[in-house]
């Protein structure tokens, strides 16, 4: 007889102990992948909070036209107090 003849499944039963591993090995496996997929999480979030955070308001005609007035109530308070000193 040859080594095939063999009693089949011998050698499965003989390596299956080996192949399974401890337990503390395979719940540091799934605490690791959790940790991974709770990072990868917390990345997506920041990244939507950065995004809706970027976002200008727009503008409207009012706030603008209010602006150019205060710019240019500025810009004659300059010009009267450079008269003054002058």
């Amino acid at each position: 007889m040859t080594d095939q003849t063999a009693v089949p499944g011998a050698e499965t039963t003989a390596s299956e102990p080996n192949r399974r591993g401890s337990p503390v090995g395979r719940t540091l496996m799934w605490v690791g992948i959790s940790l991974g997929i709770a990072s990868v999480s917390v990345a997506i979030g920041m990244v939507a909070v950065r995004v809706a955070l970027r976002r200008e308001v727009p503008s409207d005609e009012t706030t603008d036209r209010i602006q150019a007035l205060i710019d240019e109530a500025n810009r004659l308070i300059k010009t009267l107090d450079e008269k003054k000193q002058a």
